[in-house]
């Protein structure tokens, strides 16, 4: 009976314990938008993306022009001149395609761009979120900018208004 009464005792204190700890929400894009770093970092890859895309679709065009004209030529071509004129065609169409994957590409210029520009960004976010999860005694908290489906949220649990004064931000 008194083993009975420890073990019951135990479960009822962990059970109050873990009902401690609580969870919460935040919005991460609501954030990112109110910092001042974030948003010039965003503007930058913004601009440089909006050069390398007129770029690259100026190079497409070049060589839509020159498969064009040379559908306009190809009857009087010999065979030799249409099959110089293909390979070369293909040829500056393999190129510009090589050039948007070396910038756009998962691995490309833009994307390790991106990841350096926002990698400090990220951090100062993350630090200030952990420090509001240890001060609110937060076990997890969500982000609305990533989480779909969330269809209620109850204001009580939002920390974005706090991770913002900590960023000292408004």
């Amino acid at each position: 009976m008194k083993r009975l009464l420890i073990v019951l005792t135990l479960i009822l204190a962990t059970a109050f314990t873990a009902g401690a700890q609580t969870y919460g929400y935040l919005d991460t894009k609501k954030i990112l938008d109110k910092m001042p770093e974030y948003i010039a970092a965003q503007a930058h890859l913004d601009q440089l993306s909006e050069g390398y895309k007129a770029e690259i679709d100026e190079q497409m065009k070049r060589v839509e022009d020159m498969f064009n004209r040379y559908q306009l030529e190809k009857p009087r071509l010999g065979e030799s001149q249409r099959m110089m004129r293909e390979n070369e065609i293909i040829a500056l169409e393999r190129d510009v395609k090589e050039k948007q994957r070396l910038i756009f590409g998962q691995d490309g210029s833009l994307s390790k761009m991106t990841e350096e520009k926002m990698a400090p960004i990220r951090t100062k976010v993350q630090k200030a979120v952990e420090a509001v999860a240890a001060e609110t005694g937060s076990g997890i908290i969500f982000d609305l900018a990533l989480t779909q489906g969330v269809i209620f949220t109850n204001p009580r649990f939002d920390l974005t208004d706090r991770v913002l004064r900590k960023l000292n931000l408004k």
